[in-house]
C-alpha cells in the first residue's frame, strides 16, 4: 500500500469533514473511508488539524474532526472492561462526557499550536478568540468532576478504598486551578499578545495533555473498577442525584433501574474475591494495600431523620447557635413556632414569650401593615422572598423574609432571616482581601 503525503492526508480529512457536514455518521465514514483512515495514524490527526486551522478552517469543523479522532481511539480508551453498560446509565453518560472533554482538550492543543505559529497580528487575534470559546466549553469540566467527587468516590471510600479517590480528586482539582489560571493568562494575552501569547500556548498544550491523561485514567481504571464493584442500587442512587447535578452531554436515553437507590452509608462495604478479580490491575494494586470497609454508622438511636441527613435534638440546637444568622419561623397560621439565637451577632431581641404570637405583633405598630402585606404576598406566591436592610444601633442588618413551602409547593409558613453584615458594608476592601478562590 503506497504511503500518503501530508497534502493528500489533509485533502482526505477535508473530504471527510465535508461528509460530516452533509450529515454522514461516524459509522458511515469508517466504512466509506476505512482504508484512508487506516493509513493516517490517530497521532497524526492533531498535527493535520493544526494545518487546517492555519488554512482558516473554523472551530466547528475542527471539532467534527475531533469527533472522528475520539471515535478511532474509543476502543483504546474503553477496551472490553466496560462492555454491557446500558445506554443512559450514569457510567455511559460519564464516559460520553469524557469523549466530549477529550475532543475539546484536543482542539485546545490544536489552537495553542497554531498560536505559536501565527504569523501576523490578525491571525493571532482570531486564534485567541477561538481559544476563549474553547476554554469556555472546557470550564464545564467541573460538572463532570463533581459527579466523580460527590457520587463515585463516597462508595469507594465506604469500601475502604481511599487512596485512589484522593489522588484523582487532587489531579482533577489541579486541572480546575490550571483552567482558571489559563483563562487569566488568555485575558492578559488579549491585551498584550506579544508578551503573553507564547506562554499561553505552551501552558494550553500542557493542560490539554493533563486532561487527556485524566480521561484515560478514568475510562481505563476508575470506571471499570466501579462497574465491577457497584450494585444496581448504588448506580440507581448515583443516577438520581447526577441528574440534579447535570450532565455536559445530551441525555438521549433514560436508564430505568429495577433496584431501589442505595446510599453509601447503607452498604456494608465488603468486597468479594470475585469483585477483586474483576478490578483493573492498576486499581487493584493501589486499592488492596489499604482496603478495609468503613464501619461508621451515620444514623444513631434517637436521631431525627431529615431529608438530607440525621441529627439529634441536641446537635440541631447547637448547630443553630453557631449559625451566623438568626431565624424566626411562623407557621401557615402566622403564629411563631420557633426562633434561634447565635453566639456571634445579635439581631432583634426575641424571647420565649413570642412563641404562639402572631408574627405581625412581633414588630412595632408602624411596621405591622408592611409585615402583614409581605406575608400575604408570600402566601399568594407573588414572591419567594423579600429583602430589607436596617440598622440596630451601630450594626447593619439584612433581613430576608421567605416563604417556606412543602414538597408539593404547599405553604407551610414564613421564615425571617436576620444577618449582621456590618463588616461587609463598612469595610468592603478588607473583606475582598480575605477572599479565597476555592
Amino acid at each position: 500500500m503506497s504511503t500518503m503525503s501530508e497534502r493528500e492526508k489533509i485533502e482526505a480529512l477535508k473530504e471527510i469533514i465535508r461528509s460530516i457536514h452533509r450529515g454522514a455518521s461516524i459509522e458511515e465514514l469508517k466504512k466509506k473511508y476505512g482504508q484512508i483512515l487506516s493509513r493516517i495514524s490517530p497521532f497524526e490527526i492533531p498535527l493535520i488539524e493544526q494545518q487546517l486551522v492555519n488554512e482558516g478552517m473554523p472551530v466547528s469543523e475542527i471539532l467534527k474532526l475531533c469527533d472522528l479522532h475520539v471515535e478511532l481511539f474509543r476502543e483504546h480508551l474503553m477496551g472490553r472492561s466496560l462492555s454491557g453498560v446500558p445506554e443512559g446509565h450514569p457510567l455511559d453518560l460519564l464516559v460520553r462526557e469524557n469523549e466530549h472533554i477529550l475532543r475539546y482538550a484536543e482542539v485546545l492543543s490544536t489552537y495553542a499550536g497554531a498560536l505559536l505559529k501565527a504569523g501576523d497580528e490578525e491571525a493571532r487575534r482570531r486564534i485567541l478568540g477561538n481559544l476563549r470559546d474553547i476554554l469556555g466549553e472546557l470550564r464545564k469540566i467541573r460538572t463532570h468532576y463533581r459527579k466523580n467527587q460527590m457520587l463515585i468516590f463516597p462508595y469507594l471510600e465506604r469500601r475502604g478504598i481511599v487512596a485512589v479517590p484522593r489522588v484523582l480528586w487532587g489531579r482533577e482539582d489541579q486541572v480546575i486551578v490550571k483552567l482558571r489560571e489559563l483563562y487569566t493568562l488568555l485575558e492578559q494575552a488579549e491585551r498584550e499578545p506579544e508578551k503573553y501569547a507564547t506562554r499561553l500556548a505552551e501552558e494550553a498544550v500542557a493542560l490539554s495533555r493533563e486532561i487527556g491523561e485524566l480521561v484515560f485514567r478514568e475510562n481505563k481504571i476508575l470506571y471499570p473498577a466501579t462497574w465491577a464493584l457497584f450494585s444496581e442500587g448504588e448506580w440507581a442512587a448515583i443516577h438520581e442525584i447526577a441528574k440534579d447535578i447535570g450532565y455536559i452531554v445530551e441525555l438521549t436515553a433514560e436508564w430505568k433501574p429495577s433496584a431501589k437507590p442505595v446510599l453509601p452509608y447503607e452498604i456494608s462495604g465488603e468486597v468479594t474475591e470475585e469483585q477483586v478479580e474483576r478490578l483493573p490491575p492498576e486499581f487493584r494494586a493501589a486499592a488492596l494495600k489499604t482496603m478495609k470497609p468503613d464501619p461508621y454508622r451515620v444514623r444513631r438511636k434517637g436521631d431525627l431523620e431529615l431529608e438530607t441527613g440525621f441529627a439529634s435534638k441536641e446537635e440541631l440546637e447547637a448547630i443553630f447557635k453557631v449559625l451566623p444568622i438568626e431565624l424566626t419561623y411562623a407557621d401557615a397560621e402566622d403564629r411563631v413556632r420557633l426562633f434561634t439565637k447565635n453566639l456571634y451577632h445579635k439581631g432583634f431581641p426575641r424571647t420565649k414569650t413570642i412563641l404562639s404570637r402572631r408574627i405581625e405583633f412581633c414588630h412595632p405598630p408602624r411596621l405591622e401593615h408592611l409585615v402583614r402585606s409581605v406575608v400575604d404576598d408570600l402566601k399568594a406566591g407573588k414572591y419567594d422572598h423579600r429583602e430589607f436592610w436596617t440598622r440596630q444601633g451601630d450594626r447593619i442588618l439584612r433581613v430576608l423574609i421567605a416563604a417556606v413551602r412543602g414538597r408539593d409547593g404547599e405553604y407551610l409558613g414564613t421564615l425571617e432571616i436576620v444577618e449582621d453584615l456590618t463588616d461587609v458594608v463598612n469595610n468592603p476592601e478588607e473583606v475582598k482581601k480575605r477572599i479565597m478562590v476555592l
